[in-house]
């Protein structure tokens, strides 16, 4: 039998949703783990640092011994430092400039942590944030949840600050200090604090931090921003009173999206959209049940300029 149009795009959108879990979890391991392997660490005894197995060395300290000449030292500097940094940032900013937050939605693990997060809150009080006036629609409120989102913002906090000061300091000497309880002072404070600062974040600043706070975020969405012609969300505008008959429940477009955005407005106010396509899941599921195409659609290129020429002329 013939997969409906409407059943073909359900399927197309599971499977993405699928592949972008698996995006995250295999990077949010990496994140982990990467320390450890020596993947990439800066170690602060040694002033080194190390990337994919190897030490990255400028030749600083050879030139001072005297065993390499200053243009060698400037040429290192260039290709090593210089070119390379340039050659990421401008290839980051090129995926942003097309497809938008791509990063933050399909791999960065403090959103998948704001995902969590948001499905824990929801079964403990009905709400995504807890700075949210209104209940959303669903399942009764059950307080083992509260147990569960405050533990999980604690114990990722404190494996977040462990991590990062893995980062800066040798993996097994962080690890074996403490499971033998001998930090130093200044690596303890570091990790009391750093656990603070990650935990109250999660619990109570997540969205408000992934909007404005993460400048890698932000950068993106101004590269975003800057292309009419890049990957947008768009609603189709003359279809929507079939809107009407979705339910609002915590599965709708509006309560679909992790970052709290109402996907169905205009792209300037959808400036921290990080092109998960929950909402667009959302609404095609709404709209199969009554065997009809969903209204929100991801478009590019001349079709998303065409959205984009559309908002300008609806908002003059």
């Amino acid at each position: 039998m013939t997969e409906t149009p409407p059943a073909a795009e359900a399927s197309r959108l599971a499977r993405l949703q699928r592949t972008r879990r698996v995006l995250q979890i295999g990077f949010f391991a990496l994140f982990l783990l990467a320390p450890a392997l020596d993947l990439l660490r800066f170690d602060l005894h040694e002033a080194q640092l190390w990337f994919l197995g190897q030490r990255w060395s400028l030749g600083i300290d050879a030139f001072r011994a005297g065993e390499i000449s200053a243009n060698q030292v400037a040429m290192n500097i260039l290709l090593r430092a210089i070119v390379p940094g340039v050659l990421f940032v401008a290839a980051f900013l090129t995926v942003a400039y097309r497809w938008g937050r791509l990063y933050c939605g399909w791999l960065c693990p403090h959103f998948s942590l704001v995902e969590l997060l948001n499905r824990l809150l929801a079964r403990a009080s009905g709400k995504l944030s807890l700075w949210d006036r209104e209940r959303v629609p669903g399942p009764p409120a059950r307080s083992v949840y509260w147990a569960l989102y405050g533990g999980t913002a604690l114990l990722f906090g404190f494996v977040w600050s462990i991590t990062l000061l893995t980062y800066l300091l040798p993996p097994a000497e962080i690890w074996g200090r403490l499971l033998s309880a001998s930090l130093t002072p200044n690596q303890a404070r570091f990790l009391f604090i750093a656990w603070a600062v990650f935990a109250l974040e999660l619990l109570l600043a997540r969205h408000l931090f992934c909007r404005f706070g993460c400048a890698v975020g932000f950068f993106q969405s101004l590269a975003w921003m800057a292309n009419p012609k890049a990957l947008v969300v768009s609603f189709a505008r003359p279809r929507a009173t079939e809107c009407r008959g979705c339910e609002p429940g915590p599965d709708s477009c509006e309560n679909a999206c992790p970052m709290r955005l109402r996907p169905r407005n205009i792209k300037r106010l959808m400036f921290s959209c990080v092109q998960c396509g929950q909402c667009l899941s959302a609404c095609e599921h709404s709209h199969a049940q009554r065997g009809q195409d969903p209204n929100l659609v991801w478009t590019v290129g001349v079709d998303a300029l065409r959205e984009t020429l559309k908002q300008r002329k609806a908002g003059d």
